[in-house]
């Protein structure tokens, strides 16, 4: 038996770990995703698992880490949604003009998931089309960060199924940046892309100033399963780390109106997002200096 406090005590988790709200008619979602470890633990059911990260000791906090990750939605793909891409392929030589040479333009794709956001930006700035007029390509630092290890570990690695590269990724790219591995079923991306991009964990409801200032911040259909208040506080605190001159792109589904004044749309370009000319104040929602609560490791 799975009884409605224990579903409502491991959604108040997760809510309060990552910032996903999960309602009452999540609970599928709850016994789905954690039947895995449930499976794994020898714990018969979600109310003995509740009982055990209640009951606190050795263990726990593991135990509560993988709740976290398996309840953490891990969708990714090459390009997603294309014209974010083709955007970001004509600023990254304007921000290089404007930076000292040799200054590297740094990138930040928050939840990263396995990877494909960051080794797609990695492909654009590898691509000598994308820097054609402007003499060399500016070097390009990416950082992926994501609260869950796993996946992670799956984008460091940087092997993707014929699955995965079949989603989003033209064939020319495939054959110009993966090398097929094994039976031909899995695909390696080349090492100087892997080198282009270093991925940690981060929660997005920690204090991001650690990561320091980023020229790009992609943060894309995350801020959907968050509450208002988790909302307005992540995204006044991305912009505390974005340049001047930066750009901040959110997905299709997401949007700064209403929770913040710090950032304001491009025109012309419905998912991407600048500094406000003032500067903006604190959100109209969200609390503490940055907005955020204070670091804890997920």
């Amino acid at each position: 038996m799975n009884g409605p406090e224990s579903l409502a005590f491991l959604a108040g988790l997760v809510r309060a770990r990552a910032g996903i709200v999960l309602t009452p008619d999540k609970a599928y979602m709850l016994e789905t995703r954690l039947a895995p470890l449930l499976a794994r633990t020898g714990l018969g059911s979600l109310d003995a698992l509740a009982a055990r990260l209640r009951g606190g000791g050795p263990g726990a906090e593991p135990l509560a880490r993988e709740v976290v990750e398996a309840l953490t939605t891990n969708e990714s793909s090459f390009f997603r949604d294309g014209k974010p891409f083709e955007h970001l392929r004509r600023l990254l030589p304007r921000l290089a003009a404007a930076r000292p040479a040799g200054q590297p333009l740094r990138v930040w794709s928050a939840a990263c998931s396995t990877g494909q956001e960051a080794y797609s930006v990695a492909m654009l700035a590898a691509d000598p089309a994308t820097w054609a007029g402007r003499g060399a390509a500016a070097r390009v630092e990416i950082l992926g960060t994501d609260i869950a290890r796993e996946v992670l570990a799956r984008a460091r690695e940087g092997l993707y199924t014929q699955f995965e590269v079949q989603r989003g990724l033209p064939v020319q790219l495939l054959v110009r940046h993966f090398r097929p591995e094994g039976d031909g079923a899995r695909w390696r991306i080349a090492p100087e892309l892997r080198a282009m991009a270093r991925f940690e964990a981060f929660n997005l409801l920690d204090d991001p100033r650690r990561l320091g200032r980023f020229d790009v911040i992609l943060c894309r259909n995350v801020l959907i399963y968050f509450d208002t208040p988790t909302k307005a506080a992540v995204l006044n605190a991305l912009a505390g780390q974005l340049a001047p001159d930066g750009v901040l792109y959110l997905g299709g589904a997401e949007t700064v109106l209403g929770l913040t004044d710090r950032l304001q749309p491009l025109p012309c370009e419905r998912t991407a997002y600048t500094l406000a000319p003032t500067g903006g104040a604190a959100a109209t929602t969200g609390a503490g200096s940055s907005g955020l609560r204070p670091a804890h490791a997920a």
